[in-house]
């Protein structure tokens, strides 16, 4: 099986010269399909512009990005919007809802922006409500809605369009526990029902937890690796938990 993300030697540096940060000093490794990937660090360590690298919200100072086989960095300008809008998926922490479009609006918004089938994104419309516990909520704005409604509606925007690879960005940051097991939960089911493959940037070892892989990042270079084996998820979170005191991270409580 081929990889659907392709990683080498990646590169991010900030300032000029005489005052350099290198935010990413030479990451290598590699998402395979139906992957639930979470990258972990302390704040500065580099996670966030990884993402943001692979979001092509910004650009690498080297290295190389592959995604199902394309190199990003010698796509066109064209060929870039056209990865943006059907090959991943973004996930944010504050939901980046339209405040005067329904639910439904926003879920339906990158047809509009990208293109697609509005009879299968009608469809595929139901069917993620149906899973997401979003159906009552489908004809309310965002401001009627709860935190975890409204990441759940973005989450439901996110997937409309059957994207290759989900970007999560902090997704449970703003949300209180409750919300943040829910929703959690939801993209667990997604990406075993569906084989969604997600890659997540969080400091929240609660929600990592969820995860079946996690890279440790600090100083802009990996340094850990865990993956999920045989053991109940409050077992997977110990070991996260352990790993993150190192980092001067973590929380206390599992949930």
């Amino acid at each position: 099986m081929e990889p659907i993300l392709n990683i080498e030697n990646l590169t991010k540096v900030y300032g000029n010269t005489q005052n350099q940060t290198k935010a990413l000093n030479g990451i290598t490794f590699q998402v395979m399909p139906g992957e639930f990937l979470g990258i972990m660090g302390s704040s500065g360590s580099g996670k966030s512009t990884l993402l943001n690298c692979i979001a092509t919200v910004i650009k690498p100072s080297g290295g190389n990005i592959i995604v199902q086989g394309n190199n990003l960095g010698k796509m066109s300008s064209k060929e870039v919007v056209a990865y943006r809008g059907n090959t991943v998926g973004y996930l944010f922490q504050n939901f980046e809802l339209l405040d005067n479009l329904t639910a439904s609006e926003n879920i339906l918004l990158p047809l509009t922006l990208h293109g697609g089938s509005e009879k299968k994104s009608r469809h595929r419309l139901e069917q993620l409500a149906e899973s997401l516990d979003i159906v009552d909520i489908l004809d309310k704005f965002p401001p009627q809605m709860s935190g975890g409604q409204r990441q759940r509606v973005a989450t439901a925007r996110a997937l409309i369009l059957h994207p290759k690879l989900i970007l999560a960005d902090e997704p449970t940051g703003a949300l209180d526990s409750k919300n943040a097991k829910n929703l959690m939960e939801k993209l667990s089911i997604l990406n075993q029902e569906e084989e969604a493959t997600i890659l997540m940037v969080t400091h929240d070892c609660n929600a990592a937890s969820f995860c079946k892989r996690i890279l440790f990042i600090q100083d802009g270079v990996i340094f850990h690796e865990i993956r999920r084996e045989d053991e109940s998820r409050g077992e997977f979170y110990a070991r996260i938990l352990k790993v993150m005191a190192q980092l001067g991270g973590g929380s206390s409580n599992v949930f």
